[in-house]
């Protein structure tokens, strides 16, 4: 920010802030062209985008510049996010759902943990525009390799293809997709953009769980962009240990992954030896969805509290370490569910999640400073933590009644 001449900490902030709106607004597009054309196309397109905006931030000359470029590389990268848990429940039968979205939350979910620690040695050592070369250097390999690698996984597409191939290959205009859309272009392209606020406003479960997740995200984001100056302010942190503060965050995701990733699929494979049929509600069962709501508000407070009365500063991090346990378990346990509840439209239904939750991501955080500087760390972090502990029934009361409610002809919906 000095090299821009800009001291104004609400501008460093917006700068994160920016490209959560850019995961915010990104999906809207990308969620109906990825089931009009198929995920592959997406992936590879939004890809090289976000190369090249990556690499734009590192070339910005002034703080505007810097600003749209981070925007445009949030809009661009979200892609990844906004599909993977279609792709994979494209692939993955549902007794091993849980433990592959477990491993592909790692990268969104760790990122915004584990990126703030290497930055924090890299612009000690090489200087910010690193960062962004960095990021580009990485994505553009990944990038590359997966134009070999990755294949189309969209069961409606890969039906229409192999229905074309056919008709061409016969004659026969009869052989028809069964999945295949009804109307003109322009009108299944209509249907699918509007398609993810269909199903947050016309499903009673998809709006009460987007805004679940919406606040603890915008919840997250809040202690993601004020740990710098919570710990520069408080423990006389530099650079490079204010992004060691995040470490402790990390070890709670990974924490919460293994624990929810190993149960949720044993739930219902227990299910099936047992001859039942599976059903979503299972994702959201109290064993996993208790402890992860409580530990939310708890971590909260330890946090807020310790950091507060200045008590030792590994106190803080232990307590960001078991909010972490329990956010990662509410966000991976609903994002399954939605998975297993909308397979069909899987990346409409995390189109859904992903807008209001980066919105609430990228405006929260705005307010995070004035915040605590009205009530301080510890009231501050209470506050948030209430708001938690008041929605933390939210998935158990949809695990006991979540089938009736979806089944219900009131709510029984054609998105």
């Amino acid at each position: 920010m000095a090299e821009f001449g800009e001291s104004d900490d609400s501008i460093a902030t917006f700068v994160v802030s920016v490209f959560v709106l850019g995961f915010a607004l990104g999906p809207l597009i990308i969620s109906p062209l990825s089931e009009l054309y198929g995920r592959v196309y997406i992936y590879h397109v939004c890809n090289a985008l976000f190369v090249v905006f990556s690499a734009a931030c590192g070339l910005a000359t002034n703080i505007d510049m810097l600003i749209a470029f981070r925007f445009l590389a949030g809009f661009s990268g979200v892609a990844v996010i906004t599909c993977g848990a279609g792709s994979i429940a494209d692939m993955m039968p549902v007794e091993k759902r849980g433990f592959y979205i477990s491993i592909w939350s790692l990268g969104p979910l760790l990122g915004p943990v584990v990126g703030p620690v290497c930055a924090g040695f890299l612009v000690e050592a090489k200087g910010w525009r690193w960062v962004f070369w960095i990021i580009t250097i990485t994505s553009g390999a990944v990038t590359l390799a997966s134009f070999f690698v990755l294949r189309e996984s969209y069961a409606p597409v890969l039906l229409e293809r192999k229905a074309a191939r056919l008709r061409k290959e016969t004659g026969n205009e009869k052989y028809q997709s069964r999945m295949k859309k009804k109307g003109t272009p322009r009108q299944i392209f209509l249907t699918a953009i509007i398609r993810p606020g269909r199903m947050f406003f016309r499903s009673a479960v998809v709006m009460i769980l987007c805004l679940y997740v919406a606040m603890l995200y915008g919840f997250l984001y809040i202690l993601f962009t004020t740990f710098t100056f919570v710990y520069r302010d408080t423990y006389g942190f530099g650079s490079v240990g204010a992004g060691l503060s995040f470490i402790g965050g990390g070890v709670g995701n990974i924490l919460g992954l293994a624990y929810v990733g190993t149960l949720s699929d044993k739930i219902i494979q227990r299910r099936q030896a047992e001859g039942k049929d599976p059903k979503p509600e299972d994702r959201l069962h109290l064993i996993l969805t208790v402890p992860s709501s409580l530990t939310i508000p708890i971590g909260l407070m330890m946090y807020g509290w310790t950091a507060d009365k200045q008590l030792h500063w590994i106190l803080p991090m232990i307590g960001t370490g078991i909010m972490g346990f329990g956010s990662i378990g509410i966000l991976m346990t609903i994002n399954t569910y939605l998975v297993d509840a909308f397979t069909l439209y899987a990346a409409s239904v995390t189109a859904a999640n992903a807008v209001l939750r980066s919105l609430l991501g990228a405006l929260l955080p705005l307010g995070g400073l004035q915040l605590y500087n009205k009530l301080g760390l510890g009231w501050g972090n209470t506050l948030l933590g209430l708001l938690t502990l008041a929605a933390a029934p939210v998935p158990w009361i949809l695990y006991t009644f979540g089938e009736r409610i979806r089944r219900s002809p009131r709510f029984r919906q054609d998105f």
